[in-house]
């Protein structure tokens, strides 16, 4: 076995090793890549003396991999993706395409967003596939670096600002993020609540029984700070991890809740719903599209972020 320097290694052996993996045959994959089956079998041969494993064994009419191709295969595959989408952003053709994106986002942020991006889909990229999955965190960092989803749509203050403080200090961030729109919460209540019918004062408010939407299912949410900050606190009845599930609820009971204003209109029961302005001060949400850096390149990726920027301002226009 030679030494292996990663310095001097033929990275097109690399691609040779990955169209044999596929094909499972020298013949067809001396076709896809252009070459001769001589010119492949070199190649091969040149990595297994590199690697010091067989790589692939005839089997019958093809090849068999060993137990260190299985393994390396993935690894190469993806190495290769990467290289391909940084270096040709631009071959990424929607009319072509058949990936998939798996997105993480709360029930409201889909409301908002997936009507129109299925429609940009069927318009021009028919063979894309969506994939949406519960955001069950505030933090979706460790989400997208196990690769788990592709992007992920929320309402992310404490992470912003963490990234922020990292490039400030000169570290590496390895996650960035694009603002897709802004909204802001109001107070929600059934249409014949006691309180519909007068004034929402904050010792009205705080002596209300309420429902809370939290992802993780923790009883506390940013409206608690709020009012801690007030040195008031509420008293939280239920807690539930879905918009749509908390203005079902209120609707028929004497709850109260918080939800974002412009998913009201989306839920069909805003007719049985009362809206009113918080009695006390809270940030503005702004909804952020977060992903992994080793994305930013990809021309798939970069098309889907475009898109999304765009479904915002597209929907209040039809309004």
């Amino acid at each position: 076995m030679a030494e292996l320097n990663f310095r001097t290694l033929d990275l097109n052996l690399l691609r040779v090793f990955n169209e044999v993996m596929t094909e499972r045959s020298l013949t067809k994959a001396a076709s896809k890549l252009a070459l001769t089956q001589p010119a492949v079998s070199n190649a091969l041969r040149r990595l297994r003396t590199v690697l010091g494993d067989e790589l692939l064994r005839r089997s019958g009419q093809g090849l068999e991999p060993t137990p260190r191709a299985l393994a390396l295969w993935p690894t190469v595959q993806q190495a290769l993706q990467a290289l391909q989408e940084t270096l040709a952003p631009g071959n990424f053709v929607p009319g072509q395409a058949n990936t998939t994106f798996v997105l993480a986002m709360a029930d409201a942020t889909a409301a908002e967003l997936i009507p129109g991006l299925i429609a940009v889909i069927d318009r021009e990229a028919p063979g894309v596939t969506i994939r949406v999955v519960p955001l069950t965190t505030r933090d979706p960092r460790r989400l997208l670096d196990e690769e788990a989803a592709d992007l992920a749509i929320g309402y992310f203050p404490a992470v912003l600002a963490s990234l922020t403080a990292q490039a400030q200090a000169g570290e590496t961030v390895a996650f960035e993020h694009q603002r897709l729109y802004l909204s802001n919460y109001v107070c929600v209540m059934r249409r014949d609540h006691p309180l519909a019918r007068e004034e929402l004062t904050l010792d009205r408010y705080c002596a209300a029984r309420h429902l809370l939407v939290s992802f993780s299912g923790r009883p506390y949410g940013f409206i608690d700070e709020a009012l801690a900050g007030l040195g008031r606190q509420r008293h939280i009845v239920l807690t539930v991890n879905q918009f749509f599930t908390a203005g079902r609820v209120v609707a028929t009971s004497d709850l109260l809740t918080v939800l974002p204003r412009h998913f009201v209109s989306v839920t069909g029961i805003a007719d049985q719903l009362v809206l009113r302005e918080l009695p006390f001060k809270v940030p503005a949400v702004h909804v952020d599209a977060l992903w992994h850096r080793r994305l930013q390149h990809s021309g798939a990726h970069a098309w889907l972020r475009e898109v999304l920027a765009h479904l915002p301002q597209q929907r209040r226009q039809d309004e």
